[in-house]
């Protein structure tokens, strides 16, 4: 069951905590074998640094299976390419990463199984696909963890579901409500989308409408409502539509017809059963834990990590 019947859930956008962590931890932080573990340590932290404040009573890695789904590619063929460093045909392109963070994803999945956090992943997806289906389905409220403000179209202050930002850093962390997503943008998260669709995202290879930025995109879908409706009103002499606007929207026709379904998070994929709760770790579990600790160099990290996580477990129990 996701998150249980009482608590908090916690998803945790991996890739892009392992990915801060590991610009955030200099690079010098290695193994005794030379090899770097920076963001395998970062991460840690960051996850003793969260269970500890915000205290939840489960806890899901969820993983990128593809993180250029081909089917979100091949509506928007710019999608996310800035960053294929090389690609699979009818596979998952490789992503442009630093060797240095190559080379520890595997410690990364290795520690995250250790301290008994399971890995969610699904055929083709995003974690941001996993994430979006796990907080709907969710009978808790829920906390999801990520520097991606796409996430932010996932808020729902009825349901309880907030995203605890990481852009600024684990030092100025962020909780994104209803109100915070209103404030920024001048929408809510139900028109999230449609305002990140007219606005476009550099950074994910979404061009957007050209000429429509932050201001323009609220004020339409404040006007108007969703990208269809504000396509209609475009073709609409009657509506009260600038004739610059008709022009730019009729001109990003094709994108708009495909953009949603490229920005919005998938909510409804099977992951199966999940035992997310955050409970004791056996003698087992603790003794890899140990080892991969020594193996690794991982000093306080581990520690810190086993400390936050035996001290919530030890609080649910009792």
């Amino acid at each position: 069951m996701i998150g249980g019947m009482a608590g908090r859930l916690m998803l945790l956008d991996t890739a892009s905590l392992y990915f801060r962590a590991f610009y955030g931890v200099p690079d010098t932080v290695r193994a005794p074998n030379g090899t770097p573990v920076n963001a395998a340590r970062g991460l840690l932290d960051m996850i003793a640094r969260l269970v500890t404040d915000f205290e939840p009573t489960a806890l899901v890695a969820c993983w990128d299976d593809a993180w250029r789904p081909m089917w979100r590619a091949e509506l928007i063929p710019s999608y996310k390419a800035h960053r294929v460093a090389e690609e699979v045909p009818g596979g998952v392109d490789i992503e442009e990463t630093p060797p240095g963070l190559v080379q520890q994803i595997p410690l990364i999945r290795q520690l995250l199984t250790a301290f008994s956090i399971p890995i969610v992943g699904a055929a083709d997806h995003e974690a941001d696909d996993v994430i979006g289906t796990l907080a709907t389905r969710a009978t808790t409220p829920v906390d999801i963890i990520t520097g991606d403000r796409d996430l932010f179209q996932l808020v729902d202050d009825d349901a309880g579901v907030r995203v605890v930002y990481t852009a600024r850093g684990m030092s100025k962390l962020e909780l994104v409500t209803g109100d915070v997503v209103r404030s920024k943008y001048g929408v809510g998260p139900e028109l999230y989308v449609d305002f990140a669709v007219l606005r476009g995202d550099t950074s994910d290879g979404l061009p957007g409408v050209a000429g429509v930025g932050d201001k323009t995109a609220a004020t339409l879908v404040r006007d108007f409502g969703g990208i269809e409706a504000i396509v209609a009103a475009a073709a609409d002499s009657s509506a009260a539509m600038s004739a610059s606007l008709r022009t730019k929207i009729s001109a990003a026709s094709d994108y708009l017809a495909v953009a949603p379904k490229v920005v919005s998070v998938v909510r409804d994929l099977d992951p199966g059963d999940i035992d997310d709760g955050i409970r004791p770790l056996s003698a087992a579990q603790l003794a890899t834990i140990e080892a991969l600790a020594v193996e690794w160099g991982l000093g306080g990290s581990a520690d810190r990590a086993l400390q936050a996580l035996g001290t919530r477990a030890a609080a649910l129990e009792g």
